[in-house]
């Protein structure tokens, strides 16, 4: 997917009404999860996704900070994500717990 016309998002827009639900991809395109929720907004907000496992079975609750992120709006209008983690990198983090 060619990001390059994508309107990033601002820290304004950085809440759960608008990256909830939103497709997170890694560095090579493939998809890696869906934000689940965020705590906060803005830079600061923590933005809570399951990495790994299949069919939520053996997979494992990570929390990143917005800012390493970057949410995006498609053509249509559809808010991602792309992280430079890699889904390894992802499953080494601790587990959140709510």
């Amino acid at each position: 997917m060619d990001h390059t016309d994508h309107v990033r998002l601002t820290s304004a827009e950085l809440r759960p009404d608008v990256v909830e639900g939103a497709t997170i991809y890694g560095r090579d395109d493939e998809e890696i999860s869906s934000v689940d929720h965020i705590h906060g907004t803005g830079e600061h907000a923590q933005v809570v996704f399951d990495v790994g496992g299949f069919l939520g079975i053996g997979s494992k609750r990570v929390a990143l900070y917005a800012t390493q992120l970057d949410f995006m709006r498609d053509e249509d209008g559809t808010v991602h994500a792309i992280t430079q983690m890699t889904t390894d990198q992802l499953k080494a983090l601790p587990e959140h717990f709510d």
